[in-house]
């Protein structure tokens, strides 16, 4: 199944190596090669990188074209509310540092 398959390709990576456990000179191709066939990669049109320096000024415009901005704030009349503080990070649990902090802000 998948796992004998998986574990055939990783033997044969690993094979690739010397006795140090590093790669061998020019053999960066061949072991990411290797490596490939164990990964399902999405075929996307999307960028791998952002791009944000050049990315940032055409979104700008294109929203400054559209109105977005003017769209918004006709849609949602009222009084201004600012939030202070988002969520707590996600990557960790909660602790009373956070509590602290939400408690100090109120």
């Amino acid at each position: 199944g998948v796992r004998r398959r998986t574990a055939t390709v990783v033997a044969a990576a690993g094979s690739e190596r010397d006795r140090k456990g590093t790669a061998k000179k020019g053999d960066g191709d061949a072991e990411a090669s290797v490596y490939k066939a164990t990964v399902n990669l999405p075929n996307t049109v999307f960028e791998q990188r952002a791009n944000a320096v050049s990315r940032e000024p055409e979104l700008q415009a294109l929203w400054e074209k559209l109105g977005v901005y003017e769209k918004l704030s006709r849609n949602n009349p009222g009084e201004k509310f600012v939030l202070h503080d988002g969520p707590p990070y996600a990557n960790g649990a909660l602790h009373m540092g956070h509590a602290l902090n939400k408690v100090l802000k109120d």
